[in-house]
């Protein structure tokens, strides 16, 4: 069951912002997300927290200079995700911009797992680095920082993910969720983290006067990156993120991105010039991450550090092509997935375990988060891994914080869990297959004593009605021109319709003619088979819609039920 819900809106804010000069709806938009005033909408580059705060920052880019002065070799130890990808990319463009010896090592998620382990330590040493720095990774590589200093390299630990109760004995962190960091935005995603420390970097060099004889590298030039790594991963949206994905954005409308990021939303057939937070979290991002659920990131790697464009071009078609691919299998496994739930009862569970011996290591997230939606219940999927292991990826709602759950699990049954991490949201762990449903005990009553019967009740929070006269193409285009995203979600509006109309895309879409009073208006609703009843209320948000050289208003359906 799904309860449409409307936004508080406090008017005094209301009030301010119209006042201040933002437009009446994105005023009303803005104070029902917490905004009081229209200095919080300044995303100028001179409103970012300055990188003083970050602890660990100064002894990073100490090491780094003295590395870069030296012609130290520094390789990057990234992660298989687009965050990962584009901190990576960050530090590669940067490094080699201050006349930096760096390369990039990135693990295969199937065959050394997650982040700096021991192996993925043995695997940089034989390439003979100086320095090791990890992006969007290491916070929890205890056992892997040490087995690199035991092999003689430093480590430099960039990363944004909650630490565990012990920190590995790396030369520097930057985590900005460490024990003892004063940086305000404890929301930076990996490659945000990995901006702080390329600006920390730059200032150092400055200081020694590295620049006297080499051009300054303009590390705004990094923020198309920045953006699309920030709002692929998911992070809550606070102003700092905010600030850093509108200029991005910025760069990106004005065809001033990198070739990489050119050719994944050209193969995506995305406009720059319109390009929006969707764009990056559904068109871009999941054709990088797809290289590292099917394939090996470095792909999406070279795609973002070349300036190449038609070599851009070509990693990027490629990169479509796997993402193709992996719509196909999580295709098959979504229906796999239907099979198993048809016995599922949600009113008398919490929580969602399942597995297949079929599904794919790479694409158990997507599934555990569409089970997640369909449901609303915190959802696990597992895939084999090697030797008897099952490999887990989780999601969950509001009200429980997975990776929290995770540890009461652990704590429970200390044996039980052989590995696990993560953040509120989403989780991975690895178990042994025969141990698998004693997991799916210990979660349920984990989730049962976590949630109350209200939380497990679907809500979708809208901003309740949109007057007639914002239901046009100008409106639809000052929305999608702001920046919409986790924590700060994009407007949504709830309103009672007449269906005048209502046929079958492709087997799977509902399109729809709706009316209110004399107006009629377009809509769909994707992945929605079921017919609509004739009058209906609908939480929907406005798209636009080309076809055949022909802009229209568009209205996307998110839910509706009968009014």
């Amino acid at each position: 069951m799904t309860h449409i819900t409307v936004r508080p809106v406090p008017q005094r804010a209301r009030l301010m912002l119209e006042q201040s000069g933002v437009h009446p709806l994105l005023a009303r938009l803005y104070a029902a997300r917490g905004i009081t005033t229209a200095d919080e909408l300044d995303t100028q580059l001179k409103s970012l927290l300055p990188p003083e705060g970050m602890k660990g920052l100064d002894a990073a880019a100490a090491l780094l200079a003295d590395a870069v002065q030296a012609g130290r070799k520094i390789l990057i130890v990234a992660d298989y995700d687009c965050d990962g990808a584009t901190a990576c990319a960050v530090g590669m463009r940067a490094l080699r911009g201050f006349g930096a010896a760096v390369d990039y090592l990135v693990p295969n998620r199937f065959e050394t797992g997650y982040g700096l382990s021991p192996e993925v330590a043995r695997l940089a040493a034989a390439r003979s680095p100086d320095l090791l720095v990890t992006v969007d990774n290491g916070i929890a590589s205890v056992a892997g920082v040490a087995e690199a200093k035991r092999l003689g390299m430093q480590v430099i630990v960039t990363d944004h993910h909650l630490p565990g109760h012990e920190l590995p004995a790396a030369d520097a962190i930057v985590d900005p969720n460490q024990p003892g960091c004063r940086f305000a935005s404890k929301a930076i995603a990996g490659v945000g983290v990995m901006f702080y420390a390329m600006l920390a970097l730059r200032a150092e060099l400055r200081r020694r006067g590295h620049f006297a004889s080499r051009p300054e590298p303009a590390l705004a030039s990094l923020l198309d990156l920045v953006a699309l790594g920030t709002v692929a991963d998911v992070v809550p949206l606070d102003r700092n993120n905010r600030i850093l994905v509108a200029q991005g954005l910025s760069r990106i409308r004005q065809r001033r991105m990198c070739p990489g990021i050119a050719a994944l939303l050209s193969v995506a057939g995305r406009d720059p010039a319109r390009a929006g937070t969707f764009d990056l979290g559904f068109a871009a991002g999941p054709r990088l991450n797809a290289a590292g659920r099917l394939a090996d990131m470095s792909l999406g790697i070279e795609c973002l550090i070349t300036d190449d464009p038609g070599r851009a071009l070509n990693i990027a078609q490629q990169l479509d092509a796997i993402n193709h691919e992996r719509r196909a299998i999580e295709a098959e496994m979504r229906e796999a997935a239907a099979i198993h739930l048809e016995e599922f009862d949600a009113a008398e569970r919490a929580s969602v375990v399942l597995f297949d011996p079929g599904w794919h290591q790479g694409v158990i997230g997507i599934l555990a988060g569409r089970v997640k939606e369909r449901l609303h219940r915190p959802t696990f999927v597992f895939a084999r891994g090697e030797g008897g292991e099952l490999k887990g990826s989780g999601r969950s709602i509001p009200g429980l914080h997975l990776r929290d759950a995770l540890d009461l699990v652990a704590k429970q049954q200390p044996d039980l869990l052989k590995r696990f991490g993560g953040h509120a949201a989403a989780a991975g762990l690895t178990l042994m297959e025969r141990d698998l449903p004693e997991f799916a005990t210990l979660f349920e009553r984990v989730a049962r004593s976590l949630l109350s019967p209200a939380t497990l009740t679907r809500t979708l929070e809208t901003d309740g009605a949109l007057e007639a006269a914002y239901r046009g193409l100008d409106t639809a285009r000052l929305l999608q021109g702001a920046v919409w995203g986790q924590a700060f979600p994009a407007p949504l509006f709830a309103d009672e319709f007449e269906v005048v109309q209502q046929r079958l895309l492709k087997d799977r879409h509902l399109k729809l003619t709706l009316q209110q009073g004399r107006a009629r208006f377009e809509a769909i609703r994707f992945n929605h088979p079921e017919g609509a009843p004739d009058r209906i209320r609908a939480a929907y948000r406005l798209d636009i819609n080309e076809w055949q050289g022909e802009t229209s208003v568009q209205l996307v359906l998110e839910h509706f039920e009968a009014a």
